[in-house]
């Protein structure tokens, strides 16, 4: 498709106002996208429309000048930006993008850095959820910013003055990066869900021939997934650990809500409510939420030895993590039963936890 490029601009005179690196950028891109699709990562590539997600990058040709905080980008010139932090390393490329009105260049360089080594020590679960943004499974949570439910009355009142991506966007995002930020600074491991949010928030409209069912609750269900940012929250969860040495492992979801951490009984019985769990085997209760996040823990434990990884020998006591969460200790949440000792639980077994997954 390149070579076509040169009669392209021929037809199309405006393909001549940009960069021809640029152009052929913009066809790597369309390629990645059809192998994803083809290799059932994505969908099938949309059209893009005009002003909606418009972004181009510079490969070669451009100049950073961070003493006076000017890029010169080709056929744009010498362009003032905000320059907010050093820029590192040997820069590669430039890409430019626009986003809810304002004009935002990320500069990818090239450097040696040291395999960083975590300076956190401890592994944590966490059960992303709606009335609770995220649990760990030391029964602490977050919780949720529900930006679009807090400013949406505001939306209808004053809507030709405020800009709905733009208001939105941008306090979900700094809601985001701060807890991704503290996460990843405080924990070695983390473990969540391997949640399938495009899945989960498909419409239930159905078709002409097969109309849905509970169409305007699965409407709002689908508004308040959406609202929490679970997609990205993983995202910068995995670089920001990255970063710091730390691990994400992603472990999957079914029944962590309803398996009891203390003797592995799985029964829908178990969480007659949203936020209280009770166990109908043993009588084990806590918080429905902390009992998902110290599940997902374990599960990510279980999943770090069967990859042959010595969790025993980790500073923080890792692979007792999650045993521990199941105490009452400091956590004000969980009520232990009075029939078993206070002492500390056995883990649950390989067996336990197939049947949990």
């Amino acid at each position: 498709m390149a070579n076509h490029l040169p009669e392209w601009k021929q037809e199309f005179a405006w393909l001549k106002e940009s960069p021809s690196q640029t152009l052929r950028h913009a066809l790597k891109n369309l390629e990645r996208a059809y192998r994803n699709f083809f290799e059932k990562r994505a969908d099938l590539p949309r059209k893009k429309k005009r002003d909606r997600g418009d972004s181009f990058r510079y490969p070669q040709g451009f100049e950073i000048d961070p003493i006076n905080s000017r890029i010169k980008l080709p056929k744009l010139g010498w362009i003032r930006y905000r320059n907010s932090r050093q820029i590192p390393g040997l820069a590669k490329n430039i890409t430019v993008r626009l986003s809810g009105g304002k004009w935002f260049a990320s500069i990818q360089t090239e450097r040696e850095v040291e395999q960083p080594v975590p300076v956190a020590t401890s592994a944590v679960g966490i059960d992303v959820g709606i009335a609770r943004f995220a649990t760990f499974s030391d029964a602490s949570f977050l919780a949720p910013l529900n930006s679009f439910k807090k400013y949406e009355q505001r939306l209808r009142r004053y809507q030709r003055m405020m800009s709905r991506k733009v208001k939105f966007g941008n306090v979900r995002r700094d809601f985001l990066h701060k807890a991704t930020t503290t996460i990843a600074k405080n924990h070695g491991i983390v473990c969540i869900e391997d949640l399938q949010v495009r899945n989960m928030s498909q419409s239930s409209k159905g078709s002409a021939e097969k109309a849905g069912k509970n169409v305007a609750a699965k409407s709002g269900l689908n508004k308040s997934i959406l609202d929490q940012g679970w997609f990205e929250f993983r995202r910068q969860l995995e670089y920001k650990l990255n970063w710091t040495g730390g691990t994400l492992l992603a472990v999957p979801a079914h029944h962590t809500s309803r398996t009891c951490p203390d003797c592995g009984h799985v029964a829908k019985e178990n969480r007659l409510t949203q936020a209280r769990f009770l166990c109908v085997e043993c009588g084990y209760e806590n918080n429905a939420d902390v009992v998902g996040a110290i599940n997902i823990l374990s599960r990510g434990m279980q999943l770090l030895r069967d990859e042959g990884q010595d969790t025993a020998d980790a500073s923080a006591g890792y692979a007792s993590t999650a045993r521990i969460a199941c105490r009452e200790e400091g956590s004000g949440l969980a009520r232990r039963r009075k029939t078993k000792p206070a002492s500390m639980k056995q883990e649950p077994t390989e067996e336990t936890l197939r049947v949990a997954a």
